[in-house]
């Protein structure tokens, strides 16, 4: 499941009291911006509403301290419970001399089994970054874009470079033409709305950003699109380009909202896995305990402080839930990690076997010349397969004439899709994938080959166009192939000769790519014994299985 809440960690230059001071302002602005009372705030529980309360609890000592604030908002008995939680802790060791500030909102649904609400940017982190001068490592986190101009750009740099930085960088370019502010008001600001506290937000200026990108040359950003980079930027390894998507202009103007919701999806997923500073992980939980109401007689404290002990059962109960959820969350994305890990090593043990046994081959070959007198011949260097690739997804469906073997039948505006976040990568080796079914589908029919496109991509007879084994994968595991939800995603479109409802289960598929939310995936079916075609059904991202 995807993370569903809401999660801002910075950190500022004030002290301990001074970021306090401020975090508590805000957050009584915030409170009577709900309409509820924020008077009378203390140690314990506070009820601010008839259906908000407010705990608060704090410490002092040698190993620093904290504040913490925790509103519980149940509007109806079906509503669910809203949690917001604001944290503020001085720093310890090598944070010492700056705050740390946190903010978490999460839902709590009613009843058991149903899925929490997406949680939303509360307006009081717009106020608190300003206020508080946020910080991320070396760069400030605001509330709204900062242009980058050309003598910011080695800073910038600096800035994605930092090993100590937790939050992604979001940079929006501004088109040819385009005046940058009318554009980043117009554009830029609705788009990066989600984004406030998740990530740190920039607008490269025309001027700055051939200077960017030639700094960066495996990571570049033009053409009114946005980049987004992750944590770790490793700007000499091209391959590093794959983990820092990019969203093109095509796609935001194609759906503003929608190309909101989709650029947040990332900053806000990594905000909720990542760990918290040593800092904010020694906060000890949460413990409060909601004052009774006492009206003069034993038995009526004993009930009203029954009832309260009663509530905060069922709060921990919930919380506990929550818990459990995250934690087989994050074991499905282990599994997936493990799965994909293996996956490589595989293919890089393959790769290796297949360069070991060429250099043998080569070898070879030339102790054949050499005895043969052709010296020259033997030692003269090898050219590669002259493969000219398409240079864009949609290129690539307007060559797929090339291929007599292959069929599409999939829908082309997915596949298009791809551009808006591809890497090189994914176009060669999806032209690779093709290049390799449409042989071994003429190479089926001619009688030259027999089994399935795995066991040809492991013999001989796959060696003018290869594909790596370690990337195809002719069945689904058994949870997809028999839950009907996931199956039905693979029932993909062929002509009705090849079936007479028109669809397929298409379970082969080939691994495109990784490392990324797409993962795009390439599913087929072989027809070859038939039709003589090899019918492509989706070529786009991922689509859904159990870990997903």
């Amino acid at each position: 499941m995807e993370p569903r809440g809401y999660r801002m960690v910075v950190s500022t230059e004030l002290n301990y009291v001074k970021a306090c001071g401020i975090a508590e302002r805000q957050l009584i602005e915030w409170i009577r911006g709900k309409g509820y009372d924020p008077s009378g705030l203390d140690e314990g529980r506070t009820e601010i509403a008839p259906h908000a309360t407010l705990d608060r609890d704090s410490e002092s000592g040698r190993k620093g301290a904290y504040s913490r604030w925790r509103m519980r908002e149940t509007p109806s008995a079906t509503s669910g419970t809203w949690q917001s939680t604001l944290i503020v802790r001085s720093g310890v060791e090598e944070d010492e001399g700056r705050a740390w500030v946190q903010i978490d909102i999460e839902h709590q649904p009613a009843r058991e089994g149903d899925v929490p609400k997406r949680a939303k940017t509360p307006n009081i982190v717009r106020s608190l970054l300003d206020a508080l001068e946020a910080r991320d490592a070396l760069a400030d986190v605001a509330s709204a874009p900062v242009f980058i101009e050309a003598e910011d750009v080695d800073d910038a740099i600096e800035e994605l470079c930092d090993t100590n930085r937790r939050l992604p960088v979001v940079i929006a370019t501004v088109p040819y033409g385009k005046d940058p502010d009318d554009w980043s008001r117009s554009v830029v600001e609705p788009l990066f709305y989600c984004l406030h506290g998740l990530a740190v937000l920039y607008v490269l200026t025309p001027e700055a950003q051939a200077k960017f990108n030639a700094a960066l040359e495996y990571h570049p950003v033009f053409g009114g699109g946005v980049r987004t980079y992750l944590p770790g930027l490793d700007p000499a390894w091209k391959p590093d380009a794959q983990r820092h998507p990019v969203m093109s202009r095509r796609t935001i103007e194609a759906d503003p909202r929608r190309a909101a919701s989709t650029l947040a999806a990332l900053p806000q997923r990594l905000s909720s896995r990542q760990p918290l500073p040593a800092a904010l992980l020694s906060i000890p939980r949460q413990r409060t305990r909601p004052r009774s109401a006492s009206d003069g007689t034993d038995v009526a404290e004993l009930r009203s402080d029954n009832a309260a002990l009663t509530a905060l059962l069922d709060e921990a109960e919930r919380a506990e839930q929550i818990r459990v959820n995250e934690i087989n969350d994050l074991y499905a994305e282990l599994a997936k990690a493990d799965q994909a890990s293996n996956e490589l090593r595989g293919e890089n043990e393959e790769l290796y076997d297949k360069a070991q046994e060429s250099k043998r081959l080569i070898r070879f070959l030339r102790e054949q010349l050499q005895e043969a007198g052709q010296f020259a011949v033997a030692h003269t260097p090898a050219v590669a397969a002259d493969i000219t690739y398409p240079t864009t997804f949609s290129e690539l469906l307007d060559r797929l004439d090339e291929l007599p073997g292959i069929s599409f039948t999939g829908n082309p505006k997915v596949t298009r899709s791809l551009d808006s976040q591809s890497v090189d990568n994914w176009l060669y080796v999806a032209w690779d994938g093709l290049l390799a079914l449409d042989h071994f589908a003429r190479s089926s029919v001619d009688g030259a080959t027999s089994g399935d496109f795995l066991s040809w991509c492991k013999s001989d007879a796959s060696s003018a166009f290869p594909f790596p084994a370690a990337k195809v994968a002719m069945r689904e595991s058994d949870t997809v192939a028999h839950k009907p939800r996931l199956r039905a995603e693979r029932m993909l479109p062929v002509p009705k000769t090849v079936d007479p409802g028109r669809r397929v289960f298409m379970q082969a598929h080939l691994k495109v790519g990784g490392g990324n939310t797409i993962a795009p995936r390439l599913h087929f079916y072989d027809d070859c014994p038939r039709s003589g075609k090899v019918y492509v059904g989706h070529l786009g991202p991922h689509l859904r299985n159990t870990l997903t």
